[in-house]
């Protein structure tokens, strides 16, 4: 960041803030008035709130799409420019050389998400194709109109340290090229194929899966869809394997360090996860569904969600009138509500992928064995260009009919070279959003479907990435369908560990059918919870195996949760009175950790030499196991769980990188405080001595302790919660530069958050980094009342704008933190009663 160095100096030398003031205001849009614009059929006008959520009125489908590209790109223009250079492997033209930019780049290049989105345009639907280019051309309405300097201060500041702009039009690819990033942020990233695989070899399967994947609690969770709402597959299935749908089409440590790089660009967190449940009549105050969305996501300002309404209500047959949260970079709503429906979502973080272990032919590097033969490999050559004017970088991605080969090209830090073709230990990704699919095609459809039958019509062509859908209508139903593109395997191929390349044997037989995929309608308990949980309970295989045939692999989940999140939902929903969406709002920032239930008993009878000690475990066992932000016992038990994660599994993992906390570490420890002479309480660093459970407790409570006086002072009533679990919303790029002066503009926090890891209001942080900062949090609530839809609330975690000077820049940020919600607005009466803003877009002479 040499080059921001230099612009501060620059900055400072001819009036500092005075210059970036101007700068800034140059770049806020013009939310009230009249616009005229090229490419508009009819006028438009868009109304917005206090808060800054646009509703736009149009009398077209074209117009109502193109006016959604024009009001996100005035809000969100550098957001989606940075999204689309990152997703294109194009970020270094953006930001310049950096070590980071450019190993992000050729992972993504490597990978060839820009390609895959390219063949998809070309076999997209017209009536996609032309919404989708409605929407892009509003952007380019937008961004034709503006300099540079006037869309965003990140291209004033950049550019002033060197970066040369040329803006281009957005296209229907970048926004679907958008969505492949949105695929692996929601789903690749957790893979844990490779770790598997090297802990294998290095401690033994059963260690390993101890830890990685320990059994799934069937007995004592629930499942998203009960035993008691299982039916039998409909008729109309063959009942033989060819009745899959079919596919068109490694990560070595090096890899793994590259998805950590991308991570890092995007503001991932580690694990996130969402919310997601309904409840028929029965539970409501009103008689009818209440439901209730909040998706977790790694901090990023603004929020990857963007709060629209979309209305046309004449001229389209059912009328489309669609309120609820957009990505910014895509049309239509992906979570929200309609006249006559609503449905949020979850991540069902199914295996979609597997790396394959690869056999090149010693004479031909461009050559890889399969059933006995050489088989050829296609190859690209991908230019990798600097914003700043260094020499480009070339690399060369050599693709098999598996997927590309992902262990090329290894950059080198020390010399900045990238290397070549890595023959020894060559890994190719098959990965299911590595082919053309059909999402921006289900998401106009969703938005207008009128029932269950036209909702799952829809979810037909969701694909990638896979998702539990949660539903409910006016009519009073509910309902579950899972959506997505699950492979099927060889009976004998599970998918969790890199496995060979070099036969068909391991070869994915095709995707599960849409009428197999978990779902349900009016379930016996009147309650759907899906909490990034197990879907179904294991009987659910045996009907697969009856219908599609026996001799198959149909696990439907991957690296699933342990449903800590859901249990406590399960638990709350009875309670108490009938639901409103004020007792919904209040679940969402539920801050109690079932798994401190589970661990603390085995503190109870422990010895200490210390009394300190021995009354600070008395006091601690006094918990509610509740982290309000003012909790003082929390700050106590994060310390003693960081400890405990670390003591247990980092000594036989030889490090504390791959630690997390979260569910799996939970349920994990939970199983393993049952066995108190299992190998993983022993400290493989210890020599002669064999540490047991209670050794490894006490030892943890100690350290716990000591690290909590140390960082909060020995008077215990002085703690809290809040103080040490803080959240800070960073802009990318220039949030990240280390100068104080931008960071201060651009950045927001840190605030203090209640939530834990796990809880319902999950505020997830990361033991391997080393404090309590959150990483990934509810990036967006909502609550859908079915009853009277204007009686809906929402809210996201920053604000509408990203624009800094903005008021809507991080507005919502004090609400969100309180666990506040704003009425979703509905009816053209009401926004009008409320409307601060008023802009008319309207054609040439119109």
């Amino acid at each position: 960041m040499l080059r921001i160095l230099m612009l501060t100096v620059v900055l400072l030398a001819v009036g500092g803030l005075l210059v970036v003031y101007d700068v800034v205001h140059r770049s806020l849009p013009d939310h009230d008035g009249a616009v005229e614009l090229t490419g508009l059929q009819s006028p438009v006008e868009i109304l917005r709130d206090e808060h800054g959520v646009p509703h736009i009125f149009a009398s077209n489908m074209h117009d109502l799409f193109f006016a959604q590209g024009y009001v996100q790109a005035q809000d969100r223009w550098w957001q989606m420019e940075f999204w689309r250079h990152t997703a294109s492997g194009t970020l270094c033209e953006l930001v310049g050389r950096s070590d980071a930019a450019l190993r992000a780049d050729i992972f993504i290049r490597m990978l060839g998400w820009r390609h895959v989105a390219e063949a998809e345009a070309a076999v997209m639907d017209d009536r996609t194709r032309n919404l989708l280019k409605a929407f892009c051309d509003g952007v380019n309405a937008y961004v034709a109109s503006r300099s540079p300097s006037e869309l965003a201060l990140e291209y004033r500041v950049l550019g002033l340290t060197g970066i040369h702009f040329d803006i281009a039009s957005w296209t229907l690819v970048d926004t679907l090229v958008f969505a492949k990033l949105m695929a692996w942020d929601m789903g690749l990233e957790e893979s844990k194929d490779v770790l598997r695989g090297a802990l294998y070899e290095q401690i033994g399967p059963e260690m390993t899966d101890a830890w990685l994947t320990p059994p799934w609690p069937y007995d004592q969770r629930p499942t998203i869809v009960q035993p008691e709402d299982l039916s039998a597959p409909p008729p109309s299935v063959s009942d033989t394997v060819s009745s899959l749908s079919t596919s068109s089409t490694g990560v070595s440590a090096y890899l793994r360090q590259e998805w950590d790089v991308l991570a890092a660009a995007l503001g991932t967190g580690p694990g996130g996860g969402t919310n997601a449940w309904v409840v028929s009549g029965e539970w409501t105050e009103s008689g009818r569904p209440l439901l209730a969305n909040d998706t977790h996501l790694g901090i990023q300002l603004p929020t990857v969600w963007y709060e629209i309404g979309l209305h046309c209500l004449e001229g389209v047959d059912p009328a489309f009138d669609v309120v609820g949260f957009a990505f910014p970079a895509s049309l239509g709503v992906v979570v929200g509500h309609n006249t006559k429906i609503a449905w949020g979502i979850s991540n069902a973080f199914p295996d979609v992928h597997d790396v394959y272990r690869l056999r090149i032919n010693p004479a031909n590097p461009l050559q890889y064995e399969w059933n006995g033969t050489w088989r050829d490999m296609t190859v690209r050559e991908e230019v990798i260009e600097f914003g700043d004017g260094s020499d480009p970088v070339v690399i060369q991605v050599r693709e098999t009919h598996l997927g590309p080969v992902t262990t090329d090209n290894r950059f080198d830090p020390e010399t900045g070279e990238v290397s070549g073709f890595e023959n020894d230990e060559a890994l190719a990704q098959r990965w299911t959003a590595l082919d053309p699919g059909t999402v921006s095609r289900a998401v106009v459809a969703i938005n207008h479907a009128e029932d269950w039958d036209t909702f799952r019509d829809a979810l037909q062509d969701w694909d990638v990435p896979a998702q539990h859908f949660v539903y409910a209508d006016v009519e009073g139903n509910i309902g579950y369908q899972l959506a997505g593109r699950i492979p099927v395997r060889a009976e004998n191929f599970d998918g969790l560990v890199p496995t060979i390349g070099w036969t068909d044997e391991h070869e994915w037989k095709g995707f599960l059918p849409f009428e197999m995929l978990p779902h349900v309608l009016n379930p016996m308990s009147g309650v759907i919870v899906a909490a990034n949980h197990a879907t179904v309970p294991p009987s659910y295989y045996d009907l697969l195996a009856d219908r599609l045939g026996e001799g198959f692999n149909y696990r439907l989940n991957g690296e699933t949760d342990y449903a800590y999140r859901a249990q406590r939902i399960h638990e709350l929903l009875p309670a108490g009175a009938l639901h409103t969406v004020e007792s919904f709002l209040k679940m969402q920032g539920d801050t109690k950790l079932l798994s401190a239930g589970e661990v603390l008993p085995y503190f109870a009878e422990l010895t200490f030499e210390d009394n300190r000690l021995a009354e600070a475990r008395d006091w601690l066992l006094e918990w509610d196991w509740r982290f309000d932000a003012s909790s003082t016992r929390a700050v106590l038990y994060a310390h003693l769980w960081d400890h405990l994660v670390r003591n247990v599994f980092a000594d036989e993992l030889r490090s504390d990188s791959q630690l997390v906390g979260g569910d799996r570490e939970m349920w994990a420890i939970r199983c393993l405080l049952e066995k108190p002479d299992d190998r993983w309480w022993d400290n493989s660093e210890t020599e002669d001595v064999v540490e047991t459970r209670d050794d490894i407790l006490l030892r943890s409570f100690v350290e716990a302790y000591a690290a909590a006086v140390d960082k909060h002072g020995v008077e215990r009533a002085l703690w809290s919660w809040g103080a040490a679990h803080t959240a800070t919303f960073v802009s990318k790029p220039l949030g990240q530069s280390g100068i104080r002066i931008f960071e201060d503009l651009v950045n927001r926090g840190p605030i203090p958050v209640s939530g834990m890891t796990d809880t319902i209001s999950n505020t997830r942080w990361n033991v391997s980094l080393g404090s309590f900062d959150v990483k990934s949090i509810p990036a967006m609530r909502m609550v859908i009342d079915l009853a009277d839809l204007s009686h809906s609330v929402g809210i996201h975690s920053t604000g509408q704008s990203g624009h800094p000077f903005s008021k809507d820049y991080a507005g919502m940020i004090d609400d969100w933190q309180a666990i506040q919600a704003y009425p979703m607005l509905w009816t053209r009466e009401e926004i009008e009663k409320v409307a601060t803003d008023r802009l008319i877009l309207h054609p040439p002479g119109g």
